[in-house]
């Protein structure tokens, strides 16, 4: 995997291919010329709503301007992305019989997509690639076989593998497929009778949108969403406090990207509520991940989205991740410190927080474009880069002068 070329070098080319001067850019993204340039020029790291507003813009995918899926160039990351294909057939013939399959206990496939989910939450890329394609198959086998509660019980075992096939391919970078098992995510959860799967699919659809620098769409969707939920939330149902929490999470991106600050922070503030509510069940929900901890880390990112790198770190100062944490939620946390390092202008800490993302979470890392991204802008502002930086760099394949 060798990215040469980052994100403003590819908002540059296309702009010029539409015949676009970097005002007029800037005038039909919605954003201000300096931050044009300077993106261009490798002076400012291209957030995820300076890619989503230009995408818009200029007609293409997001994925397009960030390089993505990034190309393969070892043995290790084709084995990292060696399920890809097969996945992406799976989803395509989700609703069909699975020919010749005879599905084994529903005991034993449960204990295998348990071992799925935690494949998820700790990045473990290799092992969801090599084990997610056979048991999509054997799922929907299941589901086509039994009836009734049996049935639901199967869709809810789809569920967690659309959601971890979600997970694979979007940290990949196959955005599109992404997609197709957030649509799948959505139909299963339909048929699972999980209020909890449900929130889920609907967390996961307005993140595509909000991907697609559709906020309005996905503030409006997210909202409708909660206001089905409304009835529950008097009460003491736990599924559905995690959903309404979780649901705000969301909406906090789409403002923040939107570059509402205060909605940002008043959905943040719903979901602490919800949080205190919902108490000591951190990270044991293992569908939505809600709770204080994962709230807390949201906060973090929040402040980066709306470019406050000195509030991001204020957020994260007395943050304390408990021992359960899932490596992608700690190694997220620790992407999004290095983004508000590099903001805050603390080069130093943005390398220290890189490194200690990859500690936690070395692939997660290594195919993030945030991290691509906050590389080349710290190579580029190192006057003489560091050893240390060149390395890191090397690693995750982007290339540093």
């Amino acid at each position: 995997m060798s990215t040469q070329v980052g994100v403003g070098q590819r908002v540059a080319e296309m702009r010029k291919l539409m015949g676009w001067s970097q005002p007029r850019l800037a005038t039909e993204a919605h954003v201000s010329v300096s931050l044009v340039r300077a993106v261009e020029q490798g002076r400012a790291p291209a957030s995820s709503a300076f890619v989503s507003s230009c995408a818009r813009a200029l007609k293409v995918a997001p994925a397009e301007l960030l390089g993505q899926p990034y190309p393969r160039t070892t043995t290790e990351q084709s084995d990292v992305a060696a399920g890809i294909a097969v996945i992406r057939v799976e989803l395509a013939a989700h609703d069909l019989p699975a020919a010749g399959v005879v599905p084994r206990p529903f005991a034993a496939i449960a204990a295998d997509v348990a071992q799925i989910r935690k494949h998820r939450r700790e990045t473990n890329f290799y092992r969801l690639s090599s084990d997610l394609p056979a048991l999509l198959t054997e799922v929907r086998a299941l589901v086509h076989s039994t009836q009734g509660r049996e049935r639901e019980k199967g869709f809810l075992l789809l569920c967690e593998l659309y959601t971890s096939s979600r997970s694979l391919a979007h940290k990949l970078g196959y955005t599109d497929l992404a997609t197709l098992a957030v649509e799948r995510m959505t139909w299963a959860a339909s048929l699972s009778g999980s209020r909890l799967w449900m929130a889920c699919a609907q967390f996961h659809r307005a993140s595509v949108v909000i991907s697609a620098g559709d906020w309005n769409t996905a503030l409006a969707y997210l909202e409708q969403c909660r206001h089905d939920l409304e009835s529950a939330i008097d009460g003491a149902d736990l599924e559905s406090l995690i959903s309404w929490g979780a649901l705000h999470l969301q909406s906090g991106l789409g403002a923040a990207r939107s570059g509402d600050r205060d909605a940002a922070d008043t959905h943040l503030a719903e979901a602490r509520s919800v949080a205190a509510r919902v108490g000591s069940a951190d990270f044991h929900d293992p569908v939505m991940n809600f709770g204080r901890a994962n709230t807390d880390i949201w906060a973090v990112g929040l402040a980066v989205e709306m470019l406050d790198g000195t509030e991001a770190i204020k957020r994260a100062e007395n943050l304390v991740l408990p021992a359960n944490t899932p490596k992608s939620r700690a190694g997220h946390l620790y992407i999004d410190l290095a983004r508000g390092f590099l903001l805050h202008g603390d080069r130093a800490k943005t390398l220290d927080a890189l490194n200690t993302a990859r500690k936690i979470a070395p692939i997660q890392t290594r195919y993030h474009p945030m991290v691509h991204e906050t590389v080349r802008v710290l190579a580029r502002q190192e006057a003489r880069s560091t050893e240390s930086l060149r390395g890191f760099a090397a690693w995750c394949g982007v290339a540093s002068s």
